[in-house]
């Protein structure tokens, strides 16, 4: 096997560090989430009501990168339990928008505290700077690599 001293050994390193930190904390939210009886698509639906007040479906499905044909249908699971209900935009009657019942907001006002803590629970491990630096970091990264996929498109 070739050496590199490019710095490539060094990103590889990083690259397999930070995919199985990344795969271990998304495991451990996975099964808070589970805990409550919610699916994934379920708990990013109800937590993004809760936190940002109704939505149109469309914006939910877009935003949450979950298809079209598949929001109609997760939107309908959450309002058989009760938890949102669609109710028609004022300012487009074309538009539906979903909004958090009082039943989903006590749900989340219940679950949404002890999630986020175990949340940090997960993160405890480094301080505030720590993270402010990380989450600094993963964001240019991000961006680089959404504008390199947009080059590798067009």
């Amino acid at each position: 096997m070739e050496t590199m001293d490019d710095g490539t050994a060094d990103d590889l390193r990083l690259f397999r560090i930070w995919s199985r930190a990344s795969r271990a904390i998304f495991s451990n939210v996975g099964r808070d989430i589970e805990s409550h009886g919610l699916s994934p698509d379920n708990f990013m639906i109800l937590e993004l009501l809760y936190n940002k007040g109704p939505q149109p479906i469309q914006k939910i499905s877009e935003r949450l990168e979950i298809p079209s044909g598949s929001i109609t249908y997760v939107i309908d699971k959450l309002e058989k339990k009760g938890y949102v209900e669609r109710r028609q935009s004022q300012e487009d009657r074309r538009t539906s928008n979903a909004v958090l019942t009082d039943e989903g907001r006590d749900l989340f006002d219940d679950i949404f505290p002890k999630h986020a803590a175990m949340i940090s629970r997960n993160l405890s491990v480094v301080s505030a700077e720590e993270k402010r630096v990380l989450a600094e970091l993963l964001k240019r990264i991000g961006l680089h690599a959404v504008a390199m996929g947009e080059e590798q498109k067009g």
